[in-house]
């Protein structure tokens, strides 16, 4: 199955007895199969709202959401979430939390375990397959929420803030090891954050959003491949350009 998704004239509205809020207008964005594209955008502007829309957790008011050609507008196994807060279950083994979603897909024993055995391996745990969650550190916890989300095999991997719970230096290697562990599985991967530098390290594109409503500003193309050098002068040019963008729509009124 095709691992593209096209987005085309979203718009969201929140209502409450009192007043609506529009969060996403006229957003319209193609994402290409095997493509990393971060989105980008000042605080409060519609980052997860957009993300979720694609998961299918929340609906469009209006407007299309296609995944490999599809209208989607639930949650489907061909797309995984992964979370800033790892939404682990803290009762449950390393494996026995990456193995959930196959639990309710009701895969069979076995299956269910080689697969999980995979994607535990995959992000490097598997000494730790057994270990409670509460045993672990930030950056492991969410190794296992990648593995979980990866177990399914979808075709897109939606990660929302996925390490903006990590101090700095976790951070950057878990970074590092996302890229690792995709160049094996090639899915198609939208990322929000809120973090220039890492949309810069990790992305094909980085697409800025104006404040709310979420309207797109920009899409910029990144030509470098990896690894990537932060201290080199085109990063920093790179970072200062997205970081005036952004200040842009800070201060507007």
């Amino acid at each position: 199955m095709s691992r593209d998704i096209q987005l085309k004239d979203v718009r969201k509205v929140f209502k409450s007895e009192d007043k609506e809020v529009v969060a996403v207008e006229d957003f319209s964005l193609d994402i290409k199969e095997g493509e990393f594209v971060s989105i980008l955008g000042p605080s409060g502007s519609g980052k997860t709202t957009i993300l979720r829309i694609v998961a299918g957790l929340l609906e469009a008011t209006s407007g299309d959401v296609l995944v490999g050609g599809e209208v989607t507008t639930a949650p489907g196994p061909d797309r995984g979430m992964v979370f800033q807060d790892f939404a682990l279950f803290p009762w449950r083994s390393v494996r026995r939390n990456v193995e959930f979603g196959l639990e309710i897909a009701k895969i069979p024993k076995e299956e269910k375990r080689e697969r999980a055995e995979k994607a535990i391996e995959l992000v490097g745990l598997t000494k730790f397959a057994d270990s409670r969650i509460h045993e672990l550190s930030g950056g492991m916890k969410q190794r296992v929420g990648i593995a979980r989300a990866l177990v399914t095999n979808p075709d897109v991997l939606l990660m929302d803030e996925p390490f903006g719970a990590l101090d700095a230096q976790t951070r950057n290697i878990m970074q590092t090891s996302l890229l690792n562990i995709l160049d094996k599985t090639d899915q198609t991967i939208v990322f929000v954050t809120h973090s220039v530098d890492e949309a810069c390290f990790l992305s094909d594109r980085i697409v800025i959003l104006t404040k709310r409503p979420a309207r797109i500003k920009e899409i910029i193309e990144i030509p470098w491949e990896h690894p990537r050098d932060r201290a080199s002068p085109e990063f920093t040019a790179l970072r200062k350009r997205i970081l005036k963008e952004l200040e842009e729509e800070n201060v507007m009124d």
